[in-house]
């Protein structure tokens, strides 16, 4: 599985105007082979973070150069973003559990353990 954390500060102003441009984008997203899911955050600071996951680079890759994606990346350069960043991981190991039941981290488990861990990571960015 691949992860990509995408990191965003949006232009003052703009944020319901990008909030539109998103959802045709997620929309979007959900048709690429592999994918899995995603999901978004605003951390106090006003920062965004985006959690995709894709089952393969095949499916990464073409989203990444889909056309109308690409389209949309130049615009929010240009016009939304005061800064991005990008990362993409490969998931080497799931684990945890709760409540010594099943030990098996699911998808949703592991978007908000990485919520919780980019938010602390930003909370030591600002220190």
């Amino acid at each position: 599985m691949l992860i990509t954390v995408f990191r965003t500060r949006v232009r003052p102003g703009l944020r319901d105007e990008y909030a539109a441009a998103v959802d045709r984008m997620s929309e979007l997203a959900r048709t690429m082979p592999g994918y899995i899911s995603h999901k978004s955050f605003y951390a106090e600071d006003g920062e965004r973070c985006t959690i995709v996951e894709f089952e393969h680079e095949q499916g990464l890759r073409t989203w990444r150069t889909n056309p109308e994606h690409l389209v949309a990346q130049k615009m929010a350069r240009q016009k939304y973003y005061t800064e991005y960043s990008v990362q993409v991981c490969t998931l080497e190991r799931e684990s945890g559990g709760s409540g010594g039941a099943d030990l098996t981290l699911g998808r949703e488990d592991f978007i908000s353990l990485a919520r919780v861990y980019l938010e602390m990571r930003l909370q030591d960015l600002t220190v």
